[in-house]
């Protein structure tokens, strides 16, 4: 049990009925939907526990903070393209940050896992989740998606994106 399930637990609010996004099955609110176990044999346990398990990875250690190519960011779960490199902003969070996601590659929910309301987002084909968003990024947008490194794939402008998996 990672330590925000912990705190929910603690807290009372998973026995009022408030849970965090992934607590229980997402089938059938994505276009791709495949159970836990399919999940953990096509990710690293890493990029499980953050994509399936809404986990965080330690500010810093995401090789991807400091690629600098132009290219497209990609769901590590499913292959969705979800950020260009050139809205990708150096943030100081120590997490991987983009000030525009890519239309219709995300979406948001409500999380109460710090007790204070945050907007999560996840990929809108697979719900794996991403990060948070937050109203302090640069302009145009004002927004900073603060995403999980282990929950991307970078593809080099170049290369050719790789295949949704169904």
């Amino acid at each position: 049990m990672n330590r925000r399930n912990w705190l929910f637990r603690i807290t009372g609010l998973a026995a009022a009925g408030v849970l965090p996004h992934h607590a229980g099955a997402t089938a059938g609110n994505f276009p791709l939907n495949k159970s836990r176990q399919e999940w953990k044999q096509l990710v690293s346990p890493e990029a499980y526990a953050v994509l399936f398990e809404d986990g965080t990875e330690r500010p810093g250690s995401s090789p991807l903070n400091g690629e600098k190519r132009a290219g497209t960011y990609v769901c590590a779960a499913c292959n969705n393209p979800l950020f260009d490199s050139a809205t990708k902003y150096e943030s100081g969070t120590g997490w991987p940050s983009f000030w525009q996601p890519l239309a219709g590659a995300l979406g948001t929910s409500a999380d109460f896992k710090l007790i204070y309301p945050r907007t999560e987002y996840h990929c809108a084909h697979c719900g794996g989740h991403q990060g948070h968003v937050f109203d302090d990024g640069p302009k145009p947008t004002g927004k900073r998606y603060c995403n999980n490194g282990v929950a991307l794939r970078f593809i080099p402008q170049g290369t050719a994106l790789p295949a949704l998996r169904s």
